[in-house]
């Protein structure tokens, strides 16, 4: 197997690391199972080229993309266009995908594991034209987000200490909007704090990711009009794991959706994949279910 890495020096752990050694003991590692090893060490705001370039390269390969969850966003969104497999190394806050994949979260186990694994076919999703691999949501969490990117901080500590400050001061003051949904042919109107579209249900731990990447529907995801202490509520039964029983959010399971927002402020934003975007006054959301190549670890189901 041929893998060509990009690793973009810039997200999250890897600003802080010998990047010219990593590279060096990520090449060992998959020369030891017999591939062939290259890479690339790039800034952040040249990651998209880097990765177009190397998915763009003649003859059969893999894509390994190296950085924090908007790296990796942006490196699925490059796999899947070229039908090129994608590896991923999570050197980020959260993981989110790459926990889904049930990929070490420790760069040097996995380098191991992935250099072991095997290419498998998983969904991918997407909002109007932009891809997804784990969530599109509106409303609380681009708030969130918003507030967040108002602080500063340099580290991931100091990342998640601004989180906290961010959910302290949107805590206060809910969001609240229409919207009208076509679920897989239904309609429905109603007003509410929070909409999340995920690729692929969530699974019962506390964090928000999927059981299986290959499910084939999306899970969508409706909180509604939530009062400050409905919010807190609702942090608290997230942070527990139980918030499938909190009587505000509602789960529905879907291959498509259609959003329509008849009052839609013009700096109203949405996050994809936790990446804040410009929020359109319609967006139709689909799951492309296998379409998606990833390299995983070994004895995957």
């Amino acid at each position: 197997m041929k893998v060509h890495a990009v690793f973009n020096r810039d997200g999250g752990t890897f600003r802080t690391m010998d990047m010219k050694l990593f590279a060096e003991t990520a090449k060992e590692i998959f020369e030891k199972h017999g591939h062939t090893f290259e890479s690339e060490i790039v800034a952040g705001k040249s990651i998209v080229k880097a990765l177009q370039k190397v998915a763009g390269e003649t003859g059969e390969h893999v894509l390994m993309a190296g950085g924090g969850d908007g790296t990796i966003s942006a490196a699925a969104d490059v796999a899947w266009k070229a039908n090129v497999p994608l590896a991923i190394l999570p050197a980020g806050t959260m993981n989110l995908f790459a926990r889904a994949l049930k990929i070490p979260l420790d760069l040097n186990l996995a380098l191991e594991s992935l250099a072991a694994g095997e290419i498998k076919s998983v969904d991918i999703s997407t909002a109007n034209a932009e891809s997804f691999v784990h969530q599109f949501s509106i409303g609380f969490q681009p708030q969130m987000i918003k507030f967040r990117n108002t602080l500063e901080y340099s580290s991931r500590w100091g990342k998640q200490l601004a989180s906290l400050r961010a959910f302290a001061k949107a805590v206060s003051n809910p969001p609240r909007f229409a919207v009208r949904m076509v679920v897989d042919g239904t309609a429905t109107e109603r007003t509410v704090s929070a909409v999340s579209v995920a690729n692929n249900p969530y699974g019962q731990g506390m964090l928000p990711i999927p059981d299986s990447v290959d499910h084939g529907e999306l899970g969508i995801y409706i909180a509604g009009r939530l009062t400050p202490i409905g919010l807190i509520k609702l942090a608290f039964n997230v942070l527990t794991g139980s918030w499938r029983r909190n009587p505000d959010v509602e789960e529905f399971l879907a291959k498509e959706v259609e959003l329509h927002f008849p009052h839609l402020r013009r700096s109203a934003k949405a996050t994809i994949d936790g990446e804040l975007v410009p929020l359109p006054k319609d967006v139709k959301i689909a799951i492309h279910a296998g379409e998606l190549k990833v390299l995983v670890p070994p004895d995957q189901p």
